[in-house]
């Protein structure tokens, strides 16, 4: 019988097993490429384990939590390493800037963000969890960014992506920043995008460099400094 590798990875990280969790992905991967194993292994396990943890199910602990981080951080530390260093055929991009909005304590959708980013050749500041969107905004203007991830789990701390888009248009901003928003409750829920003032969502870690580079474009196409230039 097939093995249900996502059930094993699962419940590895349930134990708080990050070695049989690795176990688990190293079978699931003969044969495979290993770039696969975020999009069809990997996310699908951990969106399911962020949603026990937020619903308050039991078997789900700091420690769980940290191994679930960790696992995450194994396989992405692996991808990295197999992209090797920036060539040629992956250019360095612009600056962007990651952060779970205020209020928000879930980094692992943010650190497979910023992994696939980095590994694309974008330079990612990443300023972490709770952050306020004063501060998404300072750095992006100390930067030069034109693109803002905002991560968010839940639909109560994705509502602060409403106050990151009224700093980003207090500033006279909008059009020039772009705001890309993500986590479990836009994937639910995708209509929030707009409505709490996003500019566009990734369905996966895998498409956000595609994401984040077409709004990019979009900044320049919209940004009145490019346009008055010859």
């Amino acid at each position: 019988m097939d093995r249900n590798h996502a059930q094993e990875l699962l419940d590895a990280i349930e134990r708080a097993d990050r070695a049989g969790a690795n176990a688990v992905i190293e079978d699931w991967a003969r044969g495979r490429s290993f770039s696969r194993v975020v999009s069809e292994l990997l996310s699908p396990a951990l969106e399911t384990f962020g949603r026990i943890w937020a619903e308050g199910h039991g078997g789900v602990s700091l420690a769980t939590g940290y191994v679930a981080s960790k696992v995450a951080e194994d396989v992405l530390s692996r991808l990295l390493e197999e992209a090797g260093p920036l060539d040629g055929a992956r250019t360095l991009k612009g600056p962007v800037v990651l952060g779970n909005v205020e209020d928000d304590f879930h980094p692992l959708g943010r650190k497979m963000i910023a992994a696939f980013l980095r590994t694309d050749g974008w330079e990612v500041r990443d300023l972490g969890v709770d952050v306020s969107a004063e501060q998404f905004v300072d750095l992006a203007e100390e930067t030069g960014a034109r693109v803002i991830g905002a991560s968010a789990m839940m639909y109560t701390t994705a509502k602060n992506v409403v106050k990151l888009r009224a700093e980003i248009d207090r500033r006279g901003l909008n059009g020039r920043l772009q705001l890309a928003v993500g986590g479990a409750v836009f994937k639910l829920r995708p209509e929030l995008v707009a409505d709490f003032g996003g500019d566009g969502t990734a369905a996966s870690a895998v498409e956000a460099s595609a994401l984040f580079g077409a709004l990019w474009q979009r900044s320049l196409s919209l940004d009145p400094a490019q346009a008055s230039r010859p």
